[in-house]
């Protein structure tokens, strides 16, 4: 399978702080792939180091074929990956339309309308003149992912994108991970909830202590039902 994003031998720190330890992971085009451990355990740093958000960087992280090791973070976001982070960054002053007209394109290819965006949440049509202050966390959350949807960005780094929803939320969020795959996105999520992830992923890769300490498909999902409770108490 061809690789959209592949990492190896990574390490990572922030300032003196050594917080990833030998990285190795490989996500195929049109996969999702959910990383999986315990708060602490380098997950979300995974996801900062593909951009170069981290202090520094050694390895290798191929996006596309390209390598992005001592790439600028601008030049890494125009291979075209999208990055929503667990405290979704959206703009409180401006309204929930206003948001998805700001971001840039990052591919050539261009990003999804404003139609298409709430086509997909309906929710964000309804609110599209309210502040972004005004939203539930939920539509929130809905914006911080079109808006990332908007930029033509096909690997997709989503974390902790359902934590504190309500379950209505987190079942739409799960539908709208499903469309995005079978229109050939590749996602990469970060979850702390297993019921939502275990159902949308075709691999796990579980991290403990900034290294990846088992990787398994969702065929084997069952079979590691044990070695999940022991790693991760679900």
């Amino acid at each position: 399978m061809t690789a959209a994003l592949e990492i190896k031998g990574l390490h990572a720190w922030y300032g003196e702080s050594h917080i990833l330890h030998g990285v190795d992971l490989h996500v195929g085009q049109g996969e999702v792939v959910t990383l999986l451990g315990r708060n602490g355990a380098g997950r979300t740093t995974t996801l900062r180091a593909v951009l170069g958000l981290t202090g520094s960087r050694k390895g290798s992280i191929r996006v596309n074929g390209a390598e992005t090791i001592g790439m600028a973070t601008h030049r890494i976001a125009h291979l075209g990956i999208g990055y929503c982070p667990e405290e979704r960054g959206i703009f409180a002053s401006l309204s929930c339309e206003e948001n998805l007209m700001l971001p840039p394109r990052v591919s050539s290819e261009g990003g999804m309308s404003i139609d298409e965006i709430y086509a997909m949440f309906p929710n964000l049509r309804e609110r599209a003149r309210s502040q972004g202050s005004r939203l539930s966390g939920g539509e929130q959350q809905m914006l911080a992912v079109a808006r990332i949807l908007r930029t033509g960005a096909h690997l997709l780094l989503l974390d902790e994108i359902s934590e504190g929803l309500a379950p209505v939320i987190v079942s739409k969020l799960g539908e709208m991970i499903r469309t995005l795959k079978a229109k050939g996105y590749t996602v990469v999520m970060v979850e702390q909830n297993f019921r939502f992830a275990a159902p949308l992923a075709d691999r796990f890769y579980v991290m403990e202590h900034g290294s990846i300490v088992e990787s398994f498909s969702a065929a084997q999902l069952r079979e590691k039902e044990a070695t999940l409770h022991e790693l991760l108490g679900v």
